[in-house]
């Protein structure tokens, strides 16, 4: 029997066919897609990565850690956030301390807070459980710290911590950030577990080979609680495997405690204006392409009060000091009647006087030589030993440098 041509059918099946191939290469296109690496991708571009470290005992916060990792250049930043901040919790809409909304179980309320407070995104979290820490810091062979000054019980005359440089096993690790003096405050605590963290971080870099063979890396990686997959952990450890640990000098919360419902908290200054300010400054040096060192280079300054307000140059310290200056000497300057704020730059820097200026948006700036008589420097007084000496006039507010 002869068979017809029928011209629907036909047609009908060759679309068929072309939905079929359509949604085979959306698949393959998706699959595709979800093959591509994001950390690969992060670590060859430009831009910062950051990553949320927690220490965590008893499924609460000791410390948590933002680093700022620039794969440029291989420099970063740090961000220390003290657990009894006290703010507005969004997620909760109450002003309380910041860990109230930490989950052992889920971090992200507890992350999407401290995004908030500093004003960036985080890519990456990475918590370190005490009791699994401690099985990590043996297998990496301890953590190396320097303790300035011995940690003593003084009336059973027991020596915890000597000082000088140790290497804490597991056990004496965890100890160092849990065990609390009666002298303790906040700040010492914060101060302790901030130090134990970058020698953590220091020795995890210098044993990043060791993790790299597949008997170790098993044990290690299932040791750490995070939702990034082992290539992507193995490959951000090795990143910043890279970071001379040493350079970074962690900056944190800045603010002055107050008593709010039966609770200390530590307020952020201008309700957290300055931290989020220090978090841009750092994002910008970051982004520098220059080599060497000058990003890490701390800079002296000297504040010098010229108006009528009582005490504002050593309450503009506190300001300065928070973004990672280190002022040696506040004072009056020459007359109290200065109008205008200005800045002495002996740096001869551009970018650098140009970063500080910023801090407070002082337009105001000249330069002088390092040295008042370069033939004598015996004679160097404090103000010449600072790379800069910030006048305060009356425009400036106690923030910033106003418009007249």
């Amino acid at each position: 029997m002869k068979k017809t041509f029928d011209y629907k059918t036909d047609i009908s099946i060759f679309l068929l066919l072309a939905i079929v191939l359509l949604f085979l290469g959306g698949i393959i296109f998706t699959l595709n897609v979800l093959r591509s690496d994001p950390i690969e991708e992060a670590l060859t571009g430009e831009g910062l990565i950051n990553i949320f470290f927690v220490l965590e005992h008893e499924q609460k916060p000791l410390g948590s850690y933002v680093i700022m990792y620039s794969p440029m250049n291989n420099r970063a930043a740090a961000i220390s956030i003290p657990s009894d901040t006290g703010r507005i919790l969004k997620t909760i809409d109450k002003m309380d301390r910041l860990d109230l909304v930490y989950r052992s179980n889920n971090i992200e309320p507890y992350k999407t807070e401290v995004e908030e407070l500093l004003g960036l995104s985080i890519s990456y979290s990475v918590v370190f459980e005490t009791e699994k820490l401690a099985k990590i810091i043996d297998a990496i062979d301890g953590v190396k710290i320097f303790i300035p000054n011995s940690i003593e019980i003084y009336e059973e005359e027991i020596i915890l911590f000597p000082s000088g440089n140790l290497t804490l096993d597991g056990d004496k690790g965890i100890q160092y950030i849990v065990f609390e003096l009666p002298e303790d405050d906040s700040a010492d605590m914060s101060l302790r577990r901030e130090r134990f963290f970058l020698g953590l971080m220091k020795s995890l870099g210098e044993k990043n080979d060791s993790l790299k063979d597949p008997s170790i890396a098993r044990f290690f990686y299932p040791f750490l609680k995070t939702r990034m997959n082992r290539l992507t952990q193995r490959k951000l450890f090795e990143a910043l495997s890279k970071l001379d640990i040493d350079r970074i000098n962690p900056q944190a919360v800045s603010g002055k405690y107050q008593e709010i419902s039966g609770q200390r908290l530590l307020m952020p200054d201008y309700n957290g204006a300055v931290i989020r300010d220090v978090v841009r400054q750092a994002q910008r040096s970051l982004a520098q392409k220059t080599q060497g060192t000058l990003i890490e280079r701390v800079f002296t300054v000297e504040i010098l009060n010229g108006t009528t307000t009582t005490g504002l140059a050593a309450r503009t310290a506190d300001l300065i000091q928070s973004f990672n200056y280190d002022v040696i000497a506040t004072g009056n300057a020459d007359q109290n009647d200065y109008e205008n704020t200005e800045i002495i730059d002996r740096t001869g820097i551009e970018s650098a006087v140009h970063s500080f200026a910023a801090v407070i948006r002082c337009v105001n700036m000249r330069f002088e030589s390092k040295l008042p008589d370069e033939t004598d420097p015996g004679i160097m007084t404090s103000e010449s030993r600072a790379d800069f000496t910030l006048i305060l006039g009356r425009d400036f507010n106690g923030r910033f440098v106003t418009e007249n």
